[in-house]
């Protein structure tokens, strides 16, 4: 599918604004809450998201209320594949229609959040003088970020001493965006949404938005146990795992272990939680620091730097998390996790010590930085 290389923007609109990235839920739902504040702020703000096609931006975006176009661009294969001998093609296509977008809908600023879609977006908005701000959500920058951070004029950072990746002088410490209704779940609605037992734990699995194949194959082996044990499950698979887990879990509907492709409610979900079993994505982190859930972190060990566990370790290092690694998974996931369920003082000690480790106020202090790019833009244009 060709993007449209035509955008009419809103005459009336306050500012324009692109949003640029996705790939995964740790890129988009940032994305979404700092568009949902700026929209908040001002309610006739003209917002476009650009995003990969055949990414879940183009189904989770539109499903926001936003508007999106799509970019034919995808990442480096790790090995030598004829769509790596596309790659260059791919970029120079979408650069060229990104400085279409950018030319017609003539927006005030450009916000890239990572991803794929994100380094085109940037490099034709920064390339026309275009105000841009990066957003990094995790402790070991991305690619595309550290490649064009001297091209933006600010970097809204959730971790201390990224200086290692970022020029100084563009750094705001911000934390990480998170939807504003994520903590705002009643535990009453939450059960009754779930169909749970009010009388019974609950156990909540979330392996990322594309799903974590440790966590679910743990998982389903540790079906009998939970059913023994009287917990209850929310188990988020991913799509390509949820075919495997819903037939898995058939034979203990009766039990109140459920497997999901994917929550849409997770402030339902975190509300009707006890206790959560979770990668340790930079926006799982942020979310479970603001919803103050006792937790058990297993840290993908198929990311940059490792950086999942250099997550991890900054909660569990402060009594606020317990860490489980991928390799130790298997045999020792659900033993600390049924320990955990079953030690209320254990998971009011890890409540205590996650809620001060939250930013309730990155999404509000990152739409801060951008509006004051609007507005100089704006001042400069009507020079």
């Amino acid at each position: 599918m060709s993007a449209p290389t035509h955008i009419e923007p809103n005459p009336n609109a306050s500012c324009r604004v692109i949003i640029s990235g996705g790939g995964t839920g740790g890129h988009i739902f940032p994305a979404v809450a700092i568009a949902n504040e700026l929209q908040r702020r001002r309610p006739d703000a003209d917002i476009l998201f650009v995003g990969a096609n055949g990414r879940m931006e183009m189904t989770r975006v539109p499903e926001a209320g936003y508007r999106i176009v799509g970019l034919n661009i995808s990442g480096l294969q790790r090995r030598l594949t004829p769509e790596n001998l596309l790659f260059p093609l791919k970029v120079f296509q979408s650069v060229r229609k990104a400085g279409k977008l950018v030319e017609s809908f003539r927006p005030d600023a450009v916000v890239g959040v990572g991803g794929y879609a994100s380094a085109p977006v940037l490099l034709a908005a920064t390339s026309r003088a275009v105000p841009a701000l990066i957003q990094e959500q995790n402790s070991y920058a991305g690619l595309v970020n550290k490649l064009l951070a001297r091209r933006v004029d600010k970097i809204c950072v959730a971790y201390e001493g990224m200086e290692q990746f970022f020029p100084a002088d563009r750094l705001v410490l911000t934390g990480n965006p998170v939807r504003s209704e994520i903590a705002g779940g009643d535990r009453a609605e939450a059960l009754k949404f779930f169909g749970l037992d009010p009388n019974k734990p609950v156990l909540l699995v979330i392996g990322g938005s594309l799903g974590a194949r440790t966590l679910n194959q743990a998982t389903a082996a540790a079906l009998p146990r939970l059913q023994q044990a009287g917990v209850q499950l929310l188990w988020q698979t991913g799509k390509l795992y949820f075919p495997t887990a819903e037939q898995q879990a058939a034979d203990y509907q009766g039990a109140n272990l459920h497997a999901l492709e994917f929550i849409k409610r997770m402030d339902l979900a975190y509300a009707a939680a006890d206790v959560v079993v979770s990668r340790a994505g930079a926006l799982s982190v942020s979310e479970l620091c603001l919803t103050a859930k006792p937790c058990v972190l297993v840290p993908s060990p198929n990311v940059a730097e490792d950086h999942q566990t250099k997550n991890a370790r900054a909660l569990s290092t402060r009594a606020a998390a317990l860490l489980v690694t991928d390799a130790e998974a298997a045999d020792k996931l659900y033993d600390v996790a049924l320990d955990l369920l079953s030690d209320p003082a254990r998971q009011d000690e890890l409540r205590r010590n996650i809620q001060p480790l939250a930013r309730p106020a990155a999404t509000s202090t990152i739409v801060d930085e951008l509006e004051a790019l609007i507005d100089r833009q704006r001042a400069k244009q009507a020079r």
